[in-house]
């Protein structure tokens, strides 16, 4: 097996890091990519900024992947920037991928969600939501895409957000799959079993570098959605949610991961070796469970006494953008008795240790202290 965690290590992007992405950091780094690389504008934004798709590869297979049709979603476009670095190395199993497939990525298809780090675009509309009525010029600009290129395979790449566990075990979905329904039953047609497939073959690449970590994302239908209604049309289409890392909120840890789902899936699709990987195994990866708080805090009551005794607070960071910079920001979401809950960070007031490191993250212990 190669070790495609090291191949990441050697060809990250290293120009493009944290949270905050946007065409500023993206298109310097398209510019640099040499003549075997074909980069267009495919449409604008509603504030009019480019939309950029990249094209490489000469094979018969086409692969269309799309990032950031979420603004604040930007783990999978960072990763997309280092699979293009990777290809540039020319390296023998790259050779083989050009050879026998055509990719086609849209690094941000909602820039102006990406400058104002929101989900939504510049209309305050879900393109996520938009895949039937396409109101939305970025909506419009995909499908056609979408027609115009005719992909085999779609990877629709989004991120995920920190309360995602795996089943019901105490570890974060660091990465989440979906072989997206196409009818309300949820039922298997030949295109989500490919799906479904190359799901299994990620799964079993991922296992080894994240072993526990890895979710299977709700499958309730929703024609609405973007996977949903290319699932209908035949195609089959992944839906990749970046998730957490512990300790690693700038996802630079879960971008390595997605690189290497990335290169797994396309080195199946290019080896045409597909059918190796039971279809039924899927449906072995757990669902995603929602137990996760970024920070529990256990009997706070001893330190505000205006709270009841045993009381947990369950804390979540909001994601605020502040000149160009994201900070994270707690906000109490529950309280109560949270035994049920696991905690990417856990503290309990009546532990002095635990106590001292509280009271040295001021913002986070007068939050406490001030709470009723």
């Amino acid at each position: 097996m190669r070790n495609f965690k090291a191949i990441h290590k050697s060809i990250k992007v290293k120009t493009i890091q944290g949270r905050y992405v946007t065409n500023k950091d993206i298109f310097p780094f398209l510019d640099t990519l040499d003549d075997s690389f074909l980069v267009e504008i495919i449409g604008t934004s509603v504030l009019g900024k480019n939309i950029k798709s990249v094209t490489f590869g000469s094979g018969k297979i086409k692969i269309l992947a799309w990032s950031q049709m979420h603004g604040n979603e930007s783990t999978t476009t960072k990763a997309v920037v280092d699979f293009m670095n990777f290809i540039e190395t020319k390296s023998n199993l790259v050779l083989k991928i050009l050879e026998n497939c055509t990719i086609k990525m849209i690094p941000i298809l909602n820039p102006d969600g990406a400058e104002a780090y929101t989900r939504v675009n510049a209309n305050q509309i879900d393109l996520n939501r938009d895949a039937q009525e396409r109101t939305q010029p970025e909506s419009k600009f995909l499908r056609a895409i979408y027609e115009r290129f005719q992909p085999d395979y779609c990877f629709n790449l989004h991120d995920q957000r920190t309360i995602f566990n795996v089943g019901t075990a105490p570890k974060p979905a660091t990465i989440s799959f979906l072989a997206p329904a196409h009818d309300e039953e949820r039922s298997v047609s030949p295109s989500r079993g490919r799906s479904m497939q190359l799901i299994v073959a990620m799964n079993q690449e991922l296992q080894v570098v994240i072993a526990g970590q890895i979710g299977r994302y709700d499958d309730v239908f929703n024609a609405n959605c973007v996977g949903d209604t290319f699932q209908m049309l035949n195609k089959p289409t992944i839906l990749f949610e970046a998730g957490h890392f512990p300790n690693d909120y700038e996802r630079e840890k879960t971008r390595a991961c997605i690189f290497c789902a990335l290169l797994k899936a396309i080195q199946v699709i290019a080896d045409g070796t597909l059918d190796n990987y039971a279809q039924s195994e899927y449906f072995t990866i757990p669902e995603n469970g929602k137990l996760f708080y970024d920070i529990i805090i256990n009997n706070v009551e001893s330190i505000n006494n205006k709270l009841k005794q045993d009381t947990s607070i369950g804390i979540l960071y909001h994601e605020t953008l502040s000149d160009g910079t994201i900070s994270f920001v707690p906000k109490i979401e529950n309280k109560g008795n949270l035994e049920n809950y696991f905690g990417h960070e856990k503290y309990n007031c009546l532990v002095n240790n635990d106590l001292i490191a509280l009271k040295a993250k001021k913002e986070l212990y007068e939050l406490l202290l001030n709470f009723e």
